[in-house]
This record gives C-alpha cells, sequence and structure tokens, in this order.
C-alpha cells in the first residue's frame, strides 16, 4: 500500500466533503420523510421544476439537473406522476420529448416541504457558519461547479 497516498491531504479533505455531505443529506431526507411523507429525490425533482420558469422542464434536462440517468428519472416520474404531484406531456414543439410540469398538489407538497428544509439547513449547516464562513462556501461551490462545465473536464 501506498502510505504516501493513503494519507494524501486531498484524499482526506474529498473525505470530509463526502462525509459532511451525506450526514447531512441523511438528516434533511430523515426530516422531510418524518414531517412531510416525502421520499428521498423527491424534493430535488419538485424544487427543479418549481424554480424554472413555466415550473415546466423538459425530462432530459431535468435528468441532468437532478444527475439521475433518465431511466433513473423517468422512474422517479413515474412515481410523482402516480402521486400527483408532477404532470408529464409531449412538448408542444418536439412531439419527441415530454415536459414535466408541477400539479397543484406538487406545488403544495414543494411549500410544505421547503419550510422543513429550510429549517434544516438552517440547523444542519447555516447555523456551524458565521456570515464571512457562508460566503467563502458559497464562492468555493461556485467556483468547483463552474470547473464541473469546463469544457476540459470530462462529463
Amino acid at each position: 500500500m501506498h502510505d504516501d497516498l493513503l494519507y494524501d491531504d486531498r484524499v482526506t479533505l474529498w473525505g470530509l466533503f463526502f462525509e459532511v455531505y451525506e450526514g447531512i443529506q441523511r438528516r434533511l431526507e430523515r426530516e422531510l420523510r418524518a414531517e412531510v411523507d416525502l421520499p428521498g429525490g423527491w424534493l430535488e425533482v419538485l424544487l427543479r421544476i418549481g424554480r424554472t420558469p413555466g415550473q415546466t422542464v423538459p425530462m432530459t434536462q431535468l435528468a441532468e439537473m437532478v444527475l439521475f440517468s433518465s431511466g433513473g428519472v423517468s422512474k422517479l416520474a413515474d412515481r410523482m406522476e402516480r402521486a400527483g404531484l408532477i404532470h408529464r406531456e409531449p412538448s408542444p414543439t418536439d412531439r419527441r420529448s415530454l415536459l414535466a410540469t408541477l400539479t397543484p398538489a406538487g406545488r403544495e407538497i414543494l411549500d410544505r416541504a421547503l419550510a422543513v428544509h429550510v429549517l434544516g439547513i438552517q440547523r444542519h449547516v447555516v447555523d456551524h457558519l458565521d456570515a464571512a464562513q457562508r460566503q467563502q462556501l458559497e464562492t468555493i461551490l461556485r467556483t468547483l461547479r463552474a470547473g464541473l462545465n469546463s469544457p476540459s473536464v470530462d462529463p
């Protein structure tokens, strides 16, 4: 084993990032399930559709937004549509493309879920950082996201 890599600061940094993300995500999902009965991953879909102008998103774009495969997001959308939270219909400009739209029930559950989610973010993230640290974290995350969108990075 290469001890120099085993204890490499980059491995430690990544481990800390992943540990914090996973820990916070588990807590947030547990709170959403307990208080709103919203399964994991559903808030992300509702939020992405809700934050899009017209609250309508092509399914292929939605899959990219939530980082699922198109098949994975289709199965999730099937469950969400059966639950009455979204509606899918063919695009008027491209019949091969489906558009996902929030239903009134989807907007209502999104509102309820966001009330719980924002309090969870406050409790698990914001309360542990001062204003300067929050700004630094936002800057770092935006920089990393921009790097993901760089043409020199493989998808």
